[in-house]
C-alpha cells in the first residue's frame, strides 16, 4: 500500500533554496528552465516543522557531527568529571565513524531513544569504561556498541528516520531504507531568473558621505510548483518495528506538514508563505505509483490574463483523467483540497474535501 501526495504551489518572488552561487536552484524539465526546490530541503522543512512533532508526539531525530555534545551534557549532569566525559563521549563517537576534531568525520542521524539509551548505559559502565579507556578506546566501549547496534538495527523509534531512512557508510547495520520517496519540486512553466540589485543606508553617514553603505545582486524567481511524495505502508511500519499505531501517527503527522512546511530559504527578504492550493492525496492498494510530472512535460503557458495555476490544476486533471482510463484497473481513493471552487476539474471533481482535516481524515481511513 501506497500514500501519494501531489501538490500544487505557487511561490511568490523567492529564493527559497539556492545553489553553490546562491542563486535559486533549477533544471531543465520538456526541453526548458524549471524552477527547482531539492527534495532534501522539501524533508528537511517537513520533518523539522513543529505540526510533524505534534501529531506523531515524538521529537524529530537530530542529525549532527557532535554526538559527543549529546553525550557529555548528560554525563556531567550525573556528577562526572567534564574532561573524563569528553573523552569517554569521543571514544564512544569512535563507533559510529572517525573523528575529526572533536566530532565525527560525517553527519549521523540519531532518534532521542539511541542518545538516551547510549548515555544511560555509559554511566552504568562508568567505572568499567574509565578502567579500560587507553589511548581513546576501550573493548568495553566496542562491546556496548555492538549490543546497541543490534537493538537498532533495521528499525527506529524516530518518525523522521522512518520515513527518510537513514545511511551510515562505515555501520551499515545502523542503515534504514527509506519508506517515503519525495521528489524534487518542478515549476509547471519555464522560467526566468530574475536579479535584485540592492543596497543599503548607513544611518551615520553625514551630507558630505555619499553612497551606500553597502550594496549586493541576488537571484529570485517566481513559479508554480508541482510537488511529488509518496510513503510505502509496509517499509514504514517495518522501520518502526511493527507499531502500526506510530506509523499511523508518522502519516497523520506527514500529511499536516507537507501541507504547511515552506523552505525557509531567504524568507526574511521575500516572505514567500504561500500555502498549497491544489492537493491531491491517494491512498494505492494496487502496489502501483504515479507521479504526475509528466503532465507538465509540455511546459504550462499562462492564461490570457496571466496566471499559471488554474492552467496547471487543469492540465493535472487531465493527465490524470488519462492515466485512470489507461491504467485505472486498480484500487485506489482519491481525495482532493482545491482553493478555488472555480477550478476546472472534470476528474477528479468528485474526490474534493471541504477542509484539510476532511482531507487527511479521508486518506487515513483507507490506511491499515
Amino acid at each position: 500500500m501506497f500514500i501519494e501526495i501531489h501538490i500544487l504551489q505557487n511561490f511568490a518572488p523567492s529564493n527559497l533554496n539556492r545553489d553553490d552561487t546562491g542563486n535559486p536552484k533549477d533544471t531543465e524539465f520538456g526541453g526548458v528552465r524549471r524552477a527547482r526546490i531539492s527534495s532534501q530541503c522539501i524533508k528537511r522543512s517537513i520533518r523539522l516543522h513543529p505540526v510533524f512533532a505534534e501529531k506523531t508526539t515524538i521529537e524529530p531525530a537530530i542529525r549532527t557531527r557532535w554526538i559527543t555534545r549529546l553525550l557529555v551534557e548528560p554525563l556531567i549532569k550525573a556528577g562526572k568529571d567534564e574532561k573524563q566525559a569528553q573523552a569517554v563521549a569521543e571514544a564512544y563517537a569512535l563507533q559510529y565513524s572517525k573523528m575529526d576534531k572533536g566530532h565525527t568525520s560525517v553527519l549521523l542521524y540519531l532518534s532521542a531513544s539511541e542518545i538516551k539509551k547510549a548515555a544511560d548505559e555509559l554511566l552504568a559502565r562508568w567505572d568499567e569504561i574509565g578502567n579500560s579507556l587507553k589511548d581513546g578506546k576501550s573493548p568495553v566501549l566496542d562491546a556496548m556498541a555492538k549490543e546497541m547496534f543490534k537493538i537498532f538495527k533495521d528499525r527506529t523509534s524516530a518518525p523522521d528516520i522512518a520515513l527518510f531512512g537513514r545511511m551510515l557508510a562505515e555501520k551499515p547495520e545502523l542503515n534504514i531504507d527509506a519508506a517515503c520517496q519525495v521528489a524534487h519540486a518542478i515549476s509547471t512553466h519555464r522560467i526566468s531568473m530574475d536579479m535584485d540589485f540592492y543596497t543599503a543606508v548607513d544611518d551615520l553617514s553625514t551630507d558630505e558621505e555619499t553612497g551606500a553603505g553597502m550594496m549586493g545582486v541576488i537571484g529570485f524567481n517566481s513559479a508554480c510548483f508541482y510537488r511529488y511524495a509518496r510513503i510505502d505502508w509496509e517499509q514504514l511500519v517495518n522501520n518502526l518495528g511493527s507499531d502500526k499505531a506510530l506509523a499511523k501517527k508518522t502519516v497523520e503527522g506527514f500529511l499536516h506538514a507537507t501541507l504547511r512546511a515552506v523552505p525557509t530559504g531567504k524568507q526574511n527578504s521575500f516572505a514567500a508563505q504561500n500555502p498549497p492550493d491544489f492537493v491531491l492525496g491517494v491512498v494505492r492498494k494496487d502496489g502501483e505509483s504515479w507521479s504526475l510530472a509528466n503532465a507538465f512535460e509540455k511546459p504550462v503557458k499562462a492564461e490570457r490574463e496571466g496566471g499559471y495555476l488554474t492552467a496547471s490544476i487543469e492540465v493535472l486533471d487531465k493527465y490524470w483523467g488519462r492515466l485512470v482510463k489507461v491504467y485505472g484497473e486498480g484500487d485506489f481513493t482519491p481525495a482532493v483540497l482545491v482553493l478555488d471552487e472555480g477550478a476546472p476539474l472534470e476528474n477528479l471533481k468528485d474526490a474534493i474535501k471541504p477542509s484539510r482535516e476532511k482531507w487527511v481524515e479521508s486518506l487515513l481511513a483507507g490506511v491499515e
